[in-house]
């Protein structure tokens, strides 16, 4: 199903025949642990119901993906809403409008089901485009602080700034 239109950018279900390409291209920018599980995953999540796997085209080519959960993870799940997990952007595509494109059919299939979305970012430089996102799309911090491993960190805890470093955010859609 195609979500989205926009130019030589097309917002669409992740298919199994996109996964390989996504993943070789994390792997020739150097992204550590890009395997098709997490994928595969996501396709089987979507075939239970939990989720819909979305996968961005640019010029015929998959270069993102987004997924948008019907229910929270914690800490989100008090807040009842979809939340969008695993956002990412082949490097040389970004600055073309594909997340753009992709977050506006994460958002818009959210506001099908509730008035607000929430999701997690990562703290690390590596997520420093993702970041900037979300502030200038209008999410806010949902005010619990830093979380490490699932866990709210605690005032001058320490902790390794790693994938499992996560800040959360909420947007309200209407």
């Amino acid at each position: 199903m195609v979500y989205l239109e926009r130019g030589d950018i097309v917002v669409r279900e992740l298919r199994e025949s996109d996964i390989m390409h996504i993943v070789e291209g994390e792997i020739a920018q150097g992204w550590e642990g890009a395997t098709r599980e997490k994928y595969d995953m996501r396709l089987r999540h979507e075939a239970e119901g939990q989720c819909i796997p979305l996968c961005a085209t640019f010029k015929g080519e998959p270069v993102g993906y987004v997924n948008l959960y019907f229910k929270s993870y914690p800490p989100m799940d008090r807040f009842n809403c979809p939340e969008i997990v695993d956002f990412g952007v082949l490097e040389k595509c970004r600055r073309n409008g594909v997340g753009t494109a992709l977050m506006d059919a994460a958002e818009a299939l959210a506001a099908e089901r509730c008035d607000m979305v929430s999701l997690g970012v990562g703290l690390h430089y590596g997520y420093g485009s993702a970041q900037r996102m979300y502030v200038k799309r209008g999410y806010i911090p949902d005010g619990t602080g830093v979380w490490w491993k699932g866990e709210r960190l605690e005032q001058y805890a320490l902790c390794d700034n790693d994938d499992e470093l996560n800040l959360f955010f909420t947007k309200k859609l209407r």
